[in-house]
């Protein structure tokens, strides 16, 4: 009697290729529209000009120092909500997680009215310090931050649970101080997950838009990052909007193929 041949390992259903080739079409095809509608006769004097070069820079910095305080005040949020035992952590879990799923405009308008001048908190640093920090590059950094931080918690929080305790409850076990088991155990476990989270929020900061022009305004030089410059070229020089989406999309490619961890993709080291 023939043996029957085995079908190859990790086979794909047939019946999955269309709706995944669609998905596809959906994503590619409005880059590939946007290659061919760019003059690219034009297209280094249209990312070369005075205005496209100080928004390019100003996004760039501004993603950075937001992705910087994602990671110092997001990490710590994320390991008090993947390891405490507090009663309320769902509630307080839910509140990080509402910038996701919350419209941008609507975070931009919350962040006003509580850092702006008739805000509760920003009425008080006026008058006690004479700050204000709205239509401020400070006030872009805020923004982005808050739109930002959800995916790095996200990312951390669930390599954090899904490692478990072990190791830690091993080294406190051990004789490992809290402060020695989060430093030596706890951040080399998440440190994969961390990197997802730092490429994800960068990227996330890097293409704000409804945060920031409701907090911060669309001040040349001060506040106007790339997504709000293509938003202001489009009334005015259409080539130079499209321009400027280009070098988004290559700038993002380029953060997730160089900055993202090899871990992610599934490749072994």
């Amino acid at each position: 009697m023939t043996a029957k041949r085995l079908a190859p390992a990790g086979r794909v259903p047939r019946v999955l290729w269309l709706p995944a080739a669609l998905a596809l079409a959906l994503v590619t095809l409005p880059v590939v529209g946007l290659l061919l509608r760019t003059d690219y006769a034009r297209l280094p004097s249209l990312l070369t000009s005075a205005a496209s070069l100080h928004a390019l820079r100003l996004s760039l910095s501004t993603a950075a120092l937001s992705t910087v305080l994602c990671v110092l005040l997001g990490v710590p949020l994320a390991v008090v909500l993947a390891r405490s035992a507090l009663r309320g952590v769902r509630v307080l879990r839910a509140v990080v997680l509402l910038p996701l799923v919350l419209p941008p405009v609507v975070g931009g308008f919350a962040l006003l009215y509580t850092l702006g001048r008739t805000g509760f908190v920003g009425y008080l640093l006026d008058v006690t310090t004479g700050i204000q920090v709205p239509f401020t590059t400070g006030a872009v950094v805020i923004a982005q931050t808050f739109v930002a931080m959800p995916f790095l918690v996200v990312s951390v929080e669930g390599a954090l649970r899904a490692t478990g305790e072990d190791y830690e409850r091993v080294a406190a076990t051990l004789g490992a101080r809290p402060s020695t088991v989060f430093s030596r155990v706890t951040c080399p476990l998440l440190l994969p997950a961390l990197g997802s989270g730092v490429v994800l929020s960068f990227a996330r900061a890097l293409g704000e838009f409804g945060a920031t022009i409701t907090f911060a305004g669309s001040l040349e030089g001060v506040t106007r990052t790339l997504p709000l410059e293509v938003y202001n070229q489009a009334s005015v020089n259409i080539d130079s909007a499209v321009a400027l989406s280009l070098l988004l999309i290559v700038i993002a490619i380029l953060v997730i193929v160089v900055a993202r961890p090899r871990s992610i993709e599934g490749v072994r080291a």
